[in-house]
């Protein structure tokens, strides 16, 4: 188990979808395992696959208070999502420096694989389905930023380029 480091923006795979899983495998589980440290040596409160170059339909979230409770993901997908919005400061650290306050869902119903290769799913709240919606949004090849307008994006992108 290794912190893999995250591919910098604007590589072309953070723009592309990533790819769906077969089966939970003793490499899916290993994988799971250095996105766990990854997002812990951030510290953030998820990861997916993406943003350390693999690309396959994996996410890990943790958005626990007293953290180690890391929910593992393989192909989610948002079944339901409340009507109600929440705003949160998102980041990345494939582009940091940079933060902006996004508005989503504030509760989602999620399906996925867990890792006992069984279909589960789960409703996450807060801050917890703010982070499933954003690593759902890496693999499909999407940044938080793309929740911008344009004009906010490029001053947001402008920004970063200088923070380097």
């Amino acid at each position: 188990m290794t912190a893999r480091p995250c591919i910098p923006w604007p590589d072309k795979r953070l723009r592309s979808p990533a790819a769906p899983i077969e089966a939970i495998t003793d490499e899916i589980r290993a994988i799971w395992d250095d996105m766990i440290d990854t997002m812990e040596a951030m510290p953030g409160v998820g990861l997916g696959a993406p943003q350390i170059g693999v690309m396959l339909r994996l996410a890990v979230v943790d958005a626990s208070e007293e953290r180690g409770q890391p929910v593992r993901m393989a192909n989610p997908e948002i079944l339901h999502a409340s009507v109600k919005l929440r705003s949160h400061d998102e980041a990345s650290p494939n582009l940091p420096g940079v933060w902006a306050k996004i508005e989503r869902p504030r509760a989602v119903t999620v399906r996925f694989l867990n890792e006992a290769g069984e279909l589960e799913e789960r409703d996450f709240v807060g801050l917890w389905a703010t982070s499933v919606q954003h690593q759902i949004d890496h693999l499909n090849g999407k940044m938080y930023f793309d929740h911008l307008s344009k004009v906010k994006r490029d001053i947001l992108l402008r920004r970063a380029k200088k923070a380097r």
